[in-house]
């Protein structure tokens, strides 16, 4: 048997078939474990879960982001632009502040309003049930129209590549799946899934980099290191005077950079945070991981565990980028040498699958890989039935049973998985799709930023600032979003009187775009708080940390979490002194 084939054979068929087999039976066992220690249906286990170890919770965090995207897409573009893309992914640090900022309020206003909130509840709770309701509406669409379909449609391309499937057959077959498992299995299975494919995805991802730099360097991982790094410095990102910008730093400060009008200087840094800041701290597919807790227990042990759920999450996060981004960059190394066709960039990480790793090592790899897949899409559709039961069901059917608030929270489930499968082909119609991704939730991330971050720092915002603030900020990305699709975001020259006038609005690099709109909205959600009628003493006191509860904050951290804290902060910094 030839064990280092480039396809695969069928000791790699067996492994993958019997390894999914064993998962979803671990996976099987869990749930039936759980469901007879908590003796019937409960909405809020099969929702949030039951204050898992904090090590789950890293894994938990860490796996509801890894998601076919990143197999493809982010690969993909460390093929095409080196380590650029970067940014988005090395936000270890940008996790710590939802450990050690946001947990402690989203505890207080647990306990203030007696259950574990959502993030419409906490709008709800300070401003107005509408801004609640607005963010409940925008986040399911954003959840339909980029992270479900988006997932989806990567892990078809991802299966086509790597394992010869028609791309049709594993975007539906992927969508259909991760919806049968997320109906069956709610949070306990997510959080399930996230601990055992972690491992198996973090060792997967490193050999193909290991391999992938020891096939460069003809056995030398240090020299194919070296190669690689030559390649990305030389020959990526020429420009159109044919001298060689590079692709191996982070920050691009020259206009006659190719790579600057997509990258432009410090902005991407500022950019690329505030989408972050919205992701880590304020999306409730991402907070819902740390909401968890045992019934009776002591606040200072629910946040102790969350903070550090979130620290070790904020070590994962730095391993993306080498699990995903720098192996396209190999890829695109390798390809230039003639080792294989890289014509699609977004292949890069498939071909690399299925080129560096020898037989039998392909199938346990790809059993990571799809866990990974239907753990992403699972986290997505368990938020979103999360956030229909509870911030639109519950309210207008109150005193139903728990099994009924389950069997809704299913039905919800099922519904985002038709709409996800339904706007597929529309999506495929709207051009580059990692752009298309990172283009929308820059759209989305200023108005969440702004209502958010005012709504927690500040007491003088009012009500109606926060629910204006949401909404004129939404309706300003949508628009944007609207020229975007007809301009081809910006690149297409536009003639008459309304385009003209507005190349402002629609031709505005999309970066600074971003900020732009925050700045906006947060200067005229402070005007509209000159006018309108002050918060009432509740709402101040949601976000007002009394004498005790301080102390009990304190309680819950000691040294050794400010001493794994700074390490997250320094792996950070030396990466970007290493690629600046």
């Amino acid at each position: 048997m030839n064990w280092n084939t480039n396809e695969f054979i069928w000791l790699d068929w067996a492994i993958l078939f019997v390894g999914i087999f064993l998962v979803g039976w671990m996976v099987y066992r869990a749930i039936q474990k759980d469901k007879r220690q908590q003796k019937g249906a409960d909405s809020e286990d099969y929702l949030f879960g039951k204050g898992e170890p904090w090590y789950i919770i890293g894994a938990a965090i860490f796996a509801a982001n890894i998601g076919s995207e990143h197999l493809v897409g982010l690969a993909g573009t460390g093929a095409k632009s080196g380590v650029g893309m970067a940014h988005w992914e090395m936000q270890g640090w940008m996790i710590l502040i939802l450990g050690w900022l946001f947990v402690p309020f989203y505890q207080l206003l647990n306990n203030k309003m007696g259950k574990i909130i959502t993030m419409p509840d906490f709008l709800k709770y300070r401003y107005t049930p509408a801004t609640g309701s607005w963010l409940s509406i925008i986040t399911l669409i954003a959840y339909i129209l980029t992270k479900v379909s988006v997932t989806a449609y990567t892990g078809g391309i991802f299966f086509e590549f790597l394992l010869g499937l028609p791309f049709w057959y594993g975007a539906v077959g992927l969508i259909v799946l991760t919806g049968i498992f997320t109906v069956f299995g709610g949070m306990k299975g997510v959080m399930t899934l996230s601990a055992i494919q972690t491992p198996i995805l973090i060792i997967g991802s490193f050999l193909v980099l290991f391999l992938g730099l020891a096939a460069l360097g003809d056995g030398s991982v240090t020299e194919g290191w070296t190669l690689m790094m030559d390649h990305a410095r030389n020959a990526m990102n020429i420009g159109t005077d044919g001298h060689a910008y590079g692709a191996n730093h982070m920050f691009h400060w020259s206009e006659g950079d190719p790579m600057y009008k997509e990258y432009p200087g410090f902005w991407v840094f500022i950019g690329a945070s505030i989408i972050g800041f919205w992701y880590w701290c304020t999306d409730q597919h991402i907070v819902q991981r740390v909401l968890g807790q045992r019934k009776g227990e002591a606040d200072d042990v629910v946040m102790k565990r969350a903070r550090r759920g979130t620290i070790a999450a904020g070590y994962f996060k730095i391993l993306p980028v080498f699990m995903f981004l720098i192996p396209g960059m190999v890829a695109a190394a390798l390809a230039s040498r003639g080792e294989f066709d890289l014509s699609n960039t977004d292949a890069a990480f498939a071909v690399m699958v299925k080129d560096v790793l020898p037989a039998g090592v392909k199938g346990i790899v790809t059993i990571g890989f799809i866990c990974a897949l239907v753990t992403s899409l699972a986290a997505f559709f368990n938020s979103c039935a999360t956030l229909f039961t509870e911030d639109f069901y519950k309210p207008m059917f109150k005193g139903k049973s728990e099994a009924t608030y389950v069997l809704v929270g299913r039905i919800a489930t099922v519904v985002v998985v038709v709409l996800g499968l339904a706007w597929i082909p529309v999506m495929m119609s709207l051009g580059n799709l990692y752009n298309y991704l990172q283009g929308i939730q820059s759209l989305l991330a200023p108005a969440m930023v702004a209502v958010f971050a005012l709504g927690i720092f500040s007491k003088r915002i009012t009500p109606m600032a926060g629910q204006t603030g949401m909404i004129v900020g939404f309706l300003i990305g949508m628009l944007r979003l609207v020229t975007n699709v007809i301009t081809n975001t910006g690149a297409n020259e536009m003639t008459g009187w309304f385009w003209e006038n507005t190349t402002w609005f629609w031709q505005t690099n999309w970066l600074i775009f971003e900020i732009w709109l925050l700045v906006f909205l947060i200067i005229m959600m402070f005007i509209v708080s000159m006018f309108t009628k002050k918060p009432t003493a509740q709402q101040i006191e949601a976000i007002t940390f009394t004498g005790d509860y301080k102390k009990l904050i304190k309680q819950s951290w000691n040294k050794w979490d400010i001493i794994a804290t700074l390490g997250v902060i320094a792996l950070c910094a030396a990466f970007y002194a290493y690629f600046w």
